[in-house]
């Protein structure tokens, strides 16, 4: 299995490369030369395993071996044996035909541990035999920092800086980032939006005597084995309602497009996936683009969901690739007038593909308290705003062939968003036991301006105090 840049213009490389290289250094995303296909037969042998067994089996389709798939089983027990439920991702029916998928028992309590917690254990495998150090950076718009750290804390080969948007996180997400004291970690609080931390990583990454002094590699989505290790959980759920001889469809919150596109992939894969539904809040880029090809770069507007708080979703330039018949210059010469511009032109034959499979839904602030109170009301169910959008998403744009079920990605604990909850619905979610004292505990991290040298030399000092 070998990777190529969306840009065209890097070298390609096998999954352990990719693993640790992260962005290529066209700045284009990597993505496999071809798709593992499964049959009909082989999908309806991996019912009913284990989630561990499951993952094992389907990253190995994109490892090329190496890793091996007893190497990965054995990376997956170790993942996933700690959260806290026995089935990892259980599948809950919430009303008839839509199921949540809860992808938040992990150790810090939403999506990104699925994978996170995996690539903790790959990049060990790998730095490992390689006998090589990495300095892991990473924008978060809430989540997926406190999973890299907590994924990668204590680990003798890696330094972890994580950039996150000053005051556009919840108390909780900010603190299960900056109340982790191990000396490999380091939270720097930008002064911008998420936007802005994700461009100061691209930009670090594109400083090339910069990326080879700090051995730079990536945890954000725009690394391809984040996006490998999500796939397994579409398909459990699949499988688990009747496919490949039953279709379904998917509905996702999502702003910076990984985690739905993780679900496409399954489809790439063989999977019977009918429908992808995209749920936004304000900042609803994604949901203007299918709507009306509108892929315009508006100001950030912080809202109840702030993982969603994005207006430039890095992973959509994987699907862009696609939608262009692979062709790379196409896909760099699109991504260089989006960025110039601020406004992405698709062609409106690619357009109308996107169309044909995703769809498009947005809620507003008040509209996402209204559905948690809806859910809690009418299903006793307690769900986060993301999780929220994502089921006023499903039931907006279900097939209209009922008998295709929905699964709608739960992606954050009700406790890591109890203000919203509880205004919803008077109810305050407590945190689990054992992150119960989470707003006692000392917090470490350091506010610096939106400027790439300044936080460039934050980075290579603490690589430098680390590596001494």
């Amino acid at each position: 299995m070998r990777y190529v840049s969306t840009r065209g213009d890097a070298p390609a490389r096998d999954f352990e490369g990719v693993l640790l290289a992260g962005l290529a250094e066209d700045g284009g995303l990597f993505m496999p030369e071809s798709w593992p296909l499964l049959s009909a037969a082989e999908w309806r042998g991996l019912r009913g395993l284990p989630y561990p067994e499951l993952a094992a089996q389907l990253m190995a389709r994109f490892t090329g071996g190496a890793p091996d798939e007893a190497t990965l089983l054995r990376m997956a027990r170790a993942a996933y044996g700690g959260f806290g439920h026995a089935a990892t991702a259980p599948l809950v029916q919430v009303e008839p035909g839509i199921f949540s998928l809860e992808l938040f028992h992990g150790p810090t309590l939403a999506f990104k541990d699925m994978a996170m917690q995996l690539l903790g254990q790959l990049f060990d495998h790998v730095l490992e035999k390689r006998g090589e150090r990495v300095t892991i950076v990473g924008a978060t718009s809430g989540d997926t920092g406190s999973a890299a750290i907590e994924a990668c804390r204590d680990r003798g080969a890696i330094d972890v800086v994580i950039l996150h948007p000053e005051g556009r996180t919840s108390e909780v997400q900010r603190r299960q980032m900056t109340t982790v004291l191990s000396s490999n970690i380091h939270n720097i609080a930008v002064q911008g939006s998420f936007d802005d931390c994700q461009d100061l990583v691209k930009a670090m990454f594109n400083d090339a005597p910069f990326r080879q002094e700090m051995r730079l590699s990536a945890v954000n989505s725009i690394n391809w084995a984040r996006i490998a290790a999500q796939v397994p959980y579409y398909a459990y759920a699949a499988l688990a309602l009747g496919a490949p001889d039953r279709p379904v469809a998917v509905s996702v919150p999502t702003g910076n497009f990984g985690n739905v596109l993780a679900a496409w992939v399954a489809r790439r894969m063989g999977l019977p996936i009918e429908r992808l539904i995209i749920g936004a809040n304000r900042n609803d880029i994604l949901a203007r683009f299918l709507a009306a090809n509108d892929m315009s770069v508006q100001g950030v507007a912080p809202s109840l969901s702030p993982s969603m708080d994005i207006q430039v979703s890095s992973n959509f330039e994987r699907l862009l690739f696609e939608l262009l018949g692979r062709d790379a210059a196409a896909t760099a010469a699109t991504m260089r007038r989006f960025r110039a511009e601020g406004r992405m032109p698709v062609p409106d034959d690619a357009w109308r593909r996107a169309t044909a499979l995703f769809h498009g839904h947005t809620l507003s602030d008040e509209g996402t308290l209204e559905e948690i109170r809806r859910l809690h009301r009418d299903s006793a169910y307690l769900a986060d705003p993301h999780t929220a959008i994502g089921m006023a998403a499903a039931r907006a744009h279900r097939p209209e062939d009922r008998g295709i079920p929905v699964i709608v990605a739960a992606t954050a604990h009700p406790a890591k968003f109890p203000d919203a909850v509880e205004k919803a619905t008077g109810i305050r979610p407590p945190l689990p036991p054992r992150l119960a004292d989470l707003y006692q505990r000392e917090e470490r991290l350091t506010v610096l301006p939106n400027e790439l040298e300044g936080i460039e030399a934050a980075v290579r000092g603490h690589a430098r105090r680390n590596a001494a």
